[in-house]
């Protein structure tokens, strides 16, 4: 099945230095719990809904195989790198890490609209900023457009094909016919998190660390390795920039910035902890 899809229920220069940890993660590694009997993941995928429709005419131009170029080879230095990375991720299972990366796979907007309001400092929400919504939303079915075709160029298999190594999701079909590379939850959380980064620039940097977090979580979740959620982000700046030459999101992109004035008066969100 296509991976724009939601679970209803829930650019980037990363050096691998080793591919053994993810910036933004506090030190996993060294206090990680053993994988427990029972691996805990986003509930299966028959509950996904289709975006609404996005923004552009087809990918509105973007070659995304001619702007990312091929993955590493398996048996490259980086290839290998990154095989020993999803391998030693798997600690993981079950850490605040893990339960992060399950959020962060849900792409109906609930989850992600929390995490950023966080970031931001302003409750983001369908109810609070609901053309931002929409927005995101719209912007989720404008980046299948773009990812999708690459993914077919490449064919790049998952992380988990050919092993039994916990994920965070369910091992459904699509994990071995859906490519990995690049990686659309990638794209999307840099893209979601640029919008914002424009709409409260005050917050940039923290809004663009959790759309990078974003991303980072897929390697968490063990469905991607690092280079593909890096491509990701290419494509996701590529596909913002494309879309400050369209009216429509131009126009939704003003009334946003009303929504988020608004709700920024109402004081900071609930819930964000210290």
């Amino acid at each position: 099945m296509s991976r724009f899809a939601f679970i209803a229920a829930v650019a980037s220069g990363l050096a691998l230095a080793g591919c053994s940890a993810i910036d933004g993660l506090p030190n996993p590694f060294a206090h990680s719990a053993a994988p427990a009997a029972q691996v805990a993941t986003t509930p299966p995928s028959a509950g996904w809904v289709k975006p609404p429709p996005g923004y552009l005419p087809g990918n509105g131009g973007i070659d995304a195989a001619a702007i990312i170029g091929p993955p590493p080879a398996p048996d490259s230095p980086r290839g290998k790198a990154e095989r020993a990375q999803f391998n030693e991720t798997r600690k993981l299972v079950n850490t605040e890490a893990w339960s992060r990366a399950i959020a962060d796979a849900d792409l109906s907007g609930k989850n992600g609209m929390k995490s950023f309001s966080c970031a931001a400092g302003v409750t983001l929400s369908a109810e609070a900023t609901p053309t931002l919504a929409n927005l995101l939303l719209r912007l989720t079915d404008d980046a299948a457009k773009i990812y999708q075709p690459a993914k077919s160029v490449y064919q790049r298999p998952r992380p988990p094909v050919g092993n039994t190594a916990p994920i965070c999701v369910p091992r459904e079909a699509w994990i071995e016919t859906d490519g990995s590379y690049p990686s659309g939850h990638g794209l999307i959380g840099w893209a979601w998190a640029s919008v914002i980064a424009e709409l409260v620039p005050e917050k940039a940097s923290p809004i663009l660390a959790r759309g990078k977090a974003f991303g980072d979580s897929r390697i968490v979740c063990g469905v991607h390795f690092q280079s593909d959620v890096e491509a990701g982000r290419y494509l996701g700046s590529a596909l913002v920039t494309r879309l400050h030459d369209d009216p429509g999101f131009m126009a939704d992109l003003a009334k946003a910035r009303e929504e988020v004035a608004a709700s920024k008066a109402k004081g900071a969100p609930a819930g964000c902890g210290a």
